[in-house]
């Protein structure tokens, strides 16, 4: 199965990830983590132009169809494959960041955007897209102090430093998403601790997958 977890920036989704892959593992069953975009060779030169803050003002259908293409070579080389070796592919971002991102906040035709998928990758849905939620004004805040931690490249911070209003819209465009699709959606409150989130996260995967929940002890 192709989990996916989406959120604006400063969500907490990449550091979510591995510890799903380990609550998965743990359970018994194989499983990859992956990423959008830079998951492939040719992906990590996209990311590069992507989220360079030299690439400003780049046409939203130009950046549409970079992100289409990473994700043709990562869908290909990379989710496919593990899929069909029977592994679980947990992904940090997926079609659903440019339905949120070039569709919602750039102003691209969703309708456009769902074509283009489904020419070149047909039926892309993931089993379970998780969405973090979190106030614009918290996400920015975590994500430039990651940045000011050496977490975060400032050769990476395209994204972050569109204006509020620019977050807003992709929040706001997630969701909708997620109203539209909630037998495929979890909204989990990503203003939390990342232990708490990560409980959440736990809990949504395993009832997806039909997996056992550690016992986290109690009053009997």
């Amino acid at each position: 199965m192709l989990i996916t977890l989406e959120g604006i920036e400063g969500a907490g989704k990449s550091s979510q990830v591995e510890a799903a892959a380990r609550f998965v593992r743990a359970a018994g069953r194989a499983c990859i983590t992956t990423r959008e975009p830079g998951a492939t060779d040719l992906g990590q030169r996209i990311r590069r132009i992507l989220l360079d803050p030299a690439c400003a003002g780049m046409d939203p259908r130009a950046e549409l169809l970079l992100y289409l293409a990473d994700r043709v070579e990562h869908v290909q080389r990379v989710i496919r494959p593990a899929l069909a070796r029977g592994q679980v592919v947990i992904c940090d971002r997926y079609v659903d960041a440019t339905l949120a991102y070039q569709g919602a906040a750039r102003g691209v035709d969703a309708d456009l955007i769902e074509r283009l998928h489904a020419l070149v990758l047909g039926d892309w849905r993931p089993g379970l897209t998780v969405l973090i939620d979190i106030p614009v004004a918290v996400g920015l805040d975590r994500a430039w102090r990651a940045v000011d931690r050496g977490e975060r490249s400032p050769a990476e911070t395209r994204f972050e430093k569109e204006n509020r209003d620019f977050h807003q819209r992709v929040r706001q465009g997630y969701l909708e998403l997620a109203a539209r699709e909630p037998a495929r959606f979890c909204i989990i409150d990503g203003n939390r601790a990342p232990g708490e989130v990560a409980r959440d996260l736990q809990a949504a995967i395993a009832d997806r997958l039909h997996l056992p929940l550690p016992d986290r002890g109690g009053n009997g």
